[in-house]
Protein backbone atom coordinates (compact mmCIF):
# COMPACT_ATOMS: atom_id res chain seq x y z
CA UNK A 1 0.00 0.00 0.00
CA UNK A 2 1.40 3.41 -0.94
CA UNK A 3 1.90 5.97 1.77
CA UNK A 4 -0.47 8.41 0.15
CA UNK A 5 -3.21 5.80 0.21
CA UNK A 6 -3.26 5.51 3.97
CA UNK A 7 -6.43 6.73 5.63
CA UNK A 8 -5.78 10.07 7.25
CA UNK A 9 -7.68 12.68 9.19
CA UNK A 10 -6.56 16.09 10.29
CA UNK A 11 -9.60 17.35 12.19
CA UNK A 12 -9.59 14.92 15.06
CA UNK A 13 -6.16 13.57 15.79
CA UNK A 14 -5.57 12.28 19.31
CA UNK A 15 -6.67 15.18 21.51
CA UNK A 16 -7.36 17.09 18.28
CA UNK A 17 -10.53 19.14 18.61
CA UNK A 18 -12.40 21.28 16.12
CA UNK A 19 -14.17 23.31 18.79
CA UNK A 20 -11.96 26.32 19.47
CA UNK A 21 -13.87 27.04 22.66
CA UNK A 22 -12.32 23.89 24.10
CA UNK A 23 -8.77 25.12 23.45
CA UNK A 24 -6.55 27.70 25.08
CA UNK A 25 -3.62 28.63 22.92
CA UNK A 26 -0.19 29.53 24.29
CA UNK A 27 1.05 33.10 23.80
CA UNK A 28 4.18 31.47 22.39
CA UNK A 29 2.27 29.58 19.72
CA UNK A 30 4.04 29.71 16.41
CA UNK A 31 6.99 31.65 17.82
CA UNK A 32 9.42 29.27 16.18
CA UNK A 33 8.06 30.11 12.74
CA UNK A 34 7.06 27.59 10.05
CA UNK A 35 7.50 24.00 11.02
CA UNK A 36 10.44 22.16 9.49
CA UNK A 37 10.47 18.36 9.36
CA UNK A 38 12.96 16.91 11.84
CA UNK A 39 15.08 13.80 11.31
CA UNK A 40 13.59 10.76 13.00
CA UNK A 41 15.21 10.52 16.43
CA UNK A 42 13.27 8.12 18.66
CA UNK A 43 14.00 8.82 22.29
CA UNK A 44 15.47 6.13 24.43
CA UNK A 45 12.23 6.30 26.31
CA UNK A 46 11.49 5.29 29.86
CA UNK A 47 11.78 7.69 32.77
CA UNK A 48 13.37 11.08 32.13
CA UNK A 49 15.41 12.76 34.93
CA UNK A 50 13.30 13.04 38.11
CA UNK A 51 11.17 16.08 38.71
CA UNK A 52 11.15 17.88 42.07
CA UNK A 53 7.89 16.08 42.94
CA UNK A 54 9.54 12.71 42.40
CA UNK A 55 12.69 13.65 44.32
CA UNK A 56 10.73 14.93 47.30
CA UNK A 57 8.24 12.09 47.43
CA UNK A 58 5.43 14.63 47.28
CA UNK A 59 1.86 13.53 46.48
CA UNK A 60 1.49 12.90 42.77
CA UNK A 61 5.13 11.85 42.45
CA UNK A 62 4.38 8.21 41.59
CA UNK A 63 5.19 6.29 38.44
CA UNK A 64 2.95 5.66 35.49
CA UNK A 65 1.18 2.29 35.35
CA UNK A 66 0.97 0.19 32.18
CA UNK A 67 -0.21 -3.32 31.34
CA UNK A 68 -0.98 -5.69 28.46
CA UNK A 69 -4.60 -5.54 27.36
CA UNK A 70 -7.15 -8.30 27.06
CA UNK A 71 -9.07 -8.81 23.82
CA UNK A 72 -12.49 -7.96 25.20
CA UNK A 73 -14.74 -5.76 23.07
CA UNK A 74 -16.49 -4.19 26.04
CA UNK A 75 -16.42 -0.45 26.68
CA UNK A 76 -13.08 0.95 25.51
CA UNK A 77 -12.97 3.06 28.68
CA UNK A 78 -12.73 -0.03 30.92
CA UNK A 79 -9.20 -0.99 32.12
CA UNK A 80 -8.99 -4.14 29.96
CA UNK A 81 -6.41 -5.89 32.12
CA UNK A 82 -5.42 -9.48 31.56
CA UNK A 83 -6.17 -11.94 34.37
CA UNK A 84 -3.74 -12.32 35.99
CA UNK A 85 -2.49 -8.82 35.28
CA UNK A 86 0.59 -8.57 33.07
CA UNK A 87 2.31 -5.33 34.05
CA UNK A 88 4.61 -3.37 31.75
CA UNK A 89 7.67 -1.65 33.20
CA UNK A 90 9.24 1.68 32.30
CA UNK A 91 12.12 -0.30 30.80
CA UNK A 92 9.72 -2.05 28.43
CA UNK A 93 8.23 1.30 27.44
CA UNK A 94 11.74 2.64 26.92
CA UNK A 95 12.44 -0.14 24.44
CA UNK A 96 9.41 1.04 22.48
CA UNK A 97 10.73 4.62 22.42
CA UNK A 98 8.05 5.85 24.82
CA UNK A 99 9.29 8.52 27.24
CA UNK A 100 7.59 9.43 30.52
CA UNK A 101 7.97 12.07 33.20
CA UNK A 102 6.03 13.18 36.28
CA UNK A 103 5.57 16.94 36.67
CA UNK A 104 3.82 19.38 38.99
CA UNK A 105 0.48 19.89 37.22
CA UNK A 106 -0.84 22.18 39.95
CA UNK A 107 1.78 24.77 39.05
CA UNK A 108 2.26 24.15 35.33
CA UNK A 109 2.07 27.86 34.48
CA UNK A 110 5.17 28.66 36.54
CA UNK A 111 6.89 25.27 36.75
CA UNK A 112 10.62 25.74 35.97
CA UNK A 113 10.93 22.04 35.12
CA UNK A 114 8.32 22.34 32.36
CA UNK A 115 9.94 25.55 31.16
CA UNK A 116 13.28 23.79 30.87
CA UNK A 117 11.74 20.86 28.99
CA UNK A 118 10.16 23.25 26.51
CA UNK A 119 13.44 25.08 26.04
CA UNK A 120 15.56 21.93 25.67
CA UNK A 121 13.14 20.23 23.26
CA UNK A 122 12.18 23.43 21.41
CA UNK A 123 8.49 22.94 22.19
CA UNK A 124 7.56 26.44 21.07
CA UNK A 125 3.87 25.68 20.49
CA UNK A 126 1.44 24.77 23.24
CA UNK A 127 -2.27 24.65 23.83
CA UNK A 128 -4.64 23.09 26.34
CA UNK A 129 -7.58 20.90 25.42
CA UNK A 130 -10.42 19.61 27.57
CA UNK A 131 -12.26 16.43 26.59
CA UNK A 132 -15.63 16.17 28.33
CA UNK A 133 -19.19 15.80 27.14
CA UNK A 134 -19.98 19.39 28.19
CA UNK A 135 -16.96 20.81 26.34
CA UNK A 136 -16.88 18.83 23.12
CA UNK A 137 -19.68 18.76 20.52
CA UNK A 138 -20.39 15.26 19.14
CA UNK A 139 -18.51 13.94 22.13
CA UNK A 140 -19.24 10.22 21.77
CA UNK A 141 -18.45 10.23 18.05
CA UNK A 142 -15.14 11.94 18.64
CA UNK A 143 -14.17 9.58 21.43
CA UNK A 144 -14.56 6.74 18.92
CA UNK A 145 -12.44 8.65 16.40
CA UNK A 146 -9.63 9.09 18.90
CA UNK A 147 -9.66 5.31 19.39
CA UNK A 148 -8.83 4.53 15.76
CA UNK A 149 -5.37 2.98 15.51
CA UNK A 150 -3.01 5.39 13.77
CA UNK A 151 0.45 6.92 13.65
CA UNK A 152 1.95 10.41 13.26
CA UNK A 153 5.00 11.61 11.38
CA UNK A 154 6.15 13.58 14.42
CA UNK A 155 6.47 12.82 18.12
CA UNK A 156 3.27 13.21 20.12
CA UNK A 157 3.69 14.97 23.47
CA UNK A 158 0.86 15.13 26.00
CA UNK A 159 0.89 16.44 29.57
CA UNK A 160 -2.13 15.63 31.75
CA UNK A 161 -3.16 18.66 33.82
CA UNK A 162 -6.34 17.15 35.26
CA UNK A 163 -8.48 14.06 34.84
CA UNK A 164 -7.24 10.82 33.32
CA UNK A 165 -7.26 8.57 30.28
CA UNK A 166 -5.42 5.80 28.44
CA UNK A 167 -2.87 5.76 25.66
CA UNK A 168 -2.57 2.36 23.99
CA UNK A 169 0.59 1.50 22.05
CA UNK A 170 1.65 -1.55 20.07
CA UNK A 171 4.66 -3.53 21.27
CA UNK A 172 7.22 -5.16 18.97
CA UNK A 173 4.96 -8.23 18.65
CA UNK A 174 1.94 -6.07 17.76
CA UNK A 175 0.27 -6.59 21.15
CA UNK A 176 -1.58 -3.72 22.81
CA UNK A 177 -0.10 -2.10 25.91
CA UNK A 178 -2.36 0.26 27.87
CA UNK A 179 -0.71 3.24 29.60
CA UNK A 180 -2.77 4.85 32.35
CA UNK A 181 -2.33 8.63 32.27
CA UNK A 182 -3.26 10.76 35.28
CA UNK A 183 -2.68 14.28 36.53
CA UNK A 184 1.00 15.22 36.31
CA UNK A 185 1.93 12.57 33.73
CA UNK A 186 3.80 13.67 30.60
CA UNK A 187 4.29 11.20 27.78
CA UNK A 188 6.13 11.32 24.46
CA UNK A 189 5.12 8.82 21.79
CA UNK A 190 7.70 8.53 19.01
CA UNK A 191 6.88 9.23 15.38
CA UNK A 192 5.83 6.05 13.57
CA UNK A 193 4.42 4.13 16.56
CA UNK A 194 0.88 2.79 16.17
CA UNK A 195 -1.28 4.03 19.02
CA UNK A 196 -4.71 5.31 20.08
CA UNK A 197 -6.31 7.24 22.94
CA UNK A 198 -9.43 6.93 25.04
CA UNK A 199 -10.83 8.47 28.17
CA UNK A 200 -11.23 6.14 31.11
CA UNK A 201 -14.45 5.66 33.09
CA UNK A 202 -14.13 9.15 34.62
CA UNK A 203 -14.90 10.62 31.18
CA UNK A 204 -12.77 13.72 31.62
CA UNK A 205 -9.26 14.88 30.83
CA UNK A 206 -7.54 18.23 30.51
CA UNK A 207 -4.20 18.06 28.74
CA UNK A 208 -1.44 20.22 27.33
CA UNK A 209 -0.30 19.53 23.79
CA UNK A 210 3.26 20.46 22.86
CA UNK A 211 4.86 20.73 19.44
CA UNK A 212 8.00 21.97 17.71
CA UNK A 213 6.96 24.92 15.53
CA UNK A 214 3.50 25.03 14.00
CA UNK A 215 1.53 21.88 14.89
CA UNK A 216 0.59 19.22 12.36
CA UNK A 217 -2.20 17.02 13.69
CA UNK A 218 -2.49 14.69 10.69
CA UNK A 219 -3.04 11.10 11.79
CA UNK A 220 -2.62 8.16 9.40
CA UNK A 221 -4.85 5.21 10.18
CA UNK A 222 -3.38 1.75 9.99
CA UNK A 223 -2.12 0.46 7.60
CA UNK A 224 0.47 3.20 7.11
CA UNK A 225 3.62 1.11 6.91
CA UNK A 226 5.17 2.81 3.87
CA UNK A 227 5.81 6.14 5.55
CA UNK A 228 9.49 6.82 6.28
CA UNK A 229 8.63 7.53 9.93
CA UNK A 230 7.17 4.03 10.29
CA UNK A 231 10.12 2.37 8.57
CA UNK A 232 12.57 4.26 10.75
CA UNK A 233 10.61 3.37 13.85
CA UNK A 234 10.69 -0.32 12.89
CA UNK A 235 14.46 0.00 12.42
CA UNK A 236 14.68 1.46 15.93
CA UNK A 237 12.73 -1.52 17.35
CA UNK A 238 15.06 -3.95 15.56
CA UNK A 239 18.11 -2.22 17.01
CA UNK A 240 16.59 -2.29 20.52
CA UNK A 241 16.02 -6.03 20.19
CA UNK A 242 19.67 -6.76 19.47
Amino acid sequence: MKAGAATQYTLFSVFGVANRAALRRSPQAGSAGPRRPRPFQPRRGGLLPPSPAQRSGAPGGGMVEAWYMDESREDQRAPHRLRPNRAVSLEQLRRLGVAYRKLDADNYETDPCLKEIRRAENYSWMDIVTIHKDKLPNYEEKIKTFYEEHLHLDDEIRYILDGSGYFDVRDKDDKWIRISMEKGDMITLPAGIYHRFTLDENNYVKAMRLFVGEPVWTAYNRPADDFPARKQYMKFLAEEAQ
